[in-house]
């Protein structure tokens, strides 16, 4: 249950609320016929946020050694309104943001 825990701490650090753990909802993304993301999202009730009721969260490995892990949280927010459109949202995201290191 540390990694549920952990996941809390990190939505309270970021987004200034509690939460209560939802459920676990597994999540394969495939694009061009290649997996890109196969993972499980946790899914948590906000308490208190002023703009969304739920949130989206998991952590992944790094090839960083300082930082071994990553946790992610996306707010169900429009585009991401569901645990696969969160993972869709950050994949966006990341690629958006390596495309700017790299330019």
């Amino acid at each position: 249950m540390a990694y549920i825990e952990d996941l809390r701490d990190v939505i309270r650090k970021l987004h200034g609320v509690e939460s209560t753990h939802r459920e676990s909802v597994p999540v394969k993304e495939v694009f061009k016929g290649k997996t890109i993301w196969d993972g499980v999202v946790e899914v948590f009730t906000l308490h208190g946020h002023p703009t969304a009721n739920t949130a989206y969260a998991w952590s992944h490995a790094t090839d960083d050694p300082d930082h071994p892990k990553r946790h992610v949280t996306v707010l169900h927010v429009p585009p991401a309104v569901s645990p696969e459109t969160a993972v869709r949202a950050f994949i966006v995201q990341e690629f958006r943001a390596n495309a700017d290191i790299e330019a």
